[in-house]
């Protein structure tokens, strides 16, 4: 995309895409509920080209509903635009930062052939961040809990928790409010990577059991590291799973 207009996202800084990681064992899969061509499925749903479509600050401004969409909300810092990056190979798609709170609109993004998406994908401000003015956290949050509560081509919400914190307590509000909403939201642990190998499984334990009480959560918590390519695979999968399947246009080869 070139030039640069009022709704385009600031030119991201550099970074490096997920290394690819080895396709997961079928014992692994199986254990998530998933098949190789459910892996296979995510890794063509995410080789399609990918574009930005605008940046929404008002209700007026979104763009009309049509195919399925999937928005990606959590704390600032989380490494959200990391993440989209990582899921769809592209290292500047989402503009990242080292300054938390840098997006400050509704991100849409196109994903699969132009004209014909599978898939649009949202990138949503950050949450939690102390050094935001009152009226503007205020603002944002009008904005997204208004295109939540109003957009019936949205399929899921991905709420990001950086596996490092688990679950605080704006996490908890945000999924209230979903749930209130009557939203259906799947919580993905961030930067897996940083926690030692025996942290890994009692974090994901304590964040299932903190999600119980949540009716609008999806059972299956998916933990992620963007730099390690770490639950990429899965995470696609999971998506693909809620895109159009006809604009995919994938066709699972014979055994």
């Amino acid at each position: 995309m070139t030039g640069k207009g009022p709704n385009t996202p600031e030119s991201p800084e550099p970074e490096r895409p997920a290394p690819e990681k080895s396709a997961p064992d079928k014992a692994s899969l199986e254990g998530k509920g998933l098949i190789a061509g459910d892996i296979e499925a995510g890794r063509w749903l995410f080789a399609q080209p990918c574009e930005f479509l605008r940046g929404v600050v008002d209700l007026d401004g979104l763009p009309p509903m049509g195919g399925p969409e999937i928005a990606f909300a959590g704390r600032s810092n989380v490494g959200k635009s990391s993440l989209v990056n990582a899921l769809t190979g592209r290292s500047t798609l989402a503009r990242t930062s080292n300054t938390p709170g840098r997006t400050q609109q509704l991100n849409f993004f196109a994903l699969g052939q132009p004209g014909n998406p599978a898939l649009i994908l949202v990138d949503l401000p950050g949450y939690g961040y102390a050094r935001e003015t009152k009226a503007t956290v205020a603002a944002w949050t009008r904005l997204v809990m208004d295109y939540l509560r109003g957009r019936t081509s949205l399929r899921r919400v991905i709420v990001l928790i950086d596996a490092r914190h688990g679950l605080k307590e704006n996490d908890h509000e945000t999924m209230k409010l979903l749930d209130t909403a009557a939203v259906s939201y799947q919580v993905v642990l961030t930067k897996i990577d940083k926690l030692k190998p025996s942290e890994v499984a009692p974090r994901l334990e304590e964040v299932r059991e903190g999600i119980r009480r949540h009716v609008a959560a999806h059972p299956t918590v998916i933990a992620t590291s963007s730099v390690k390519g770490e639950g990429i695979a899965e995470l696609r999968a999971e998506i693909a799973g809620l895109a159009d399947p006809q604009a995919i246009g994938y066709k699972a080869r014979e055994q």
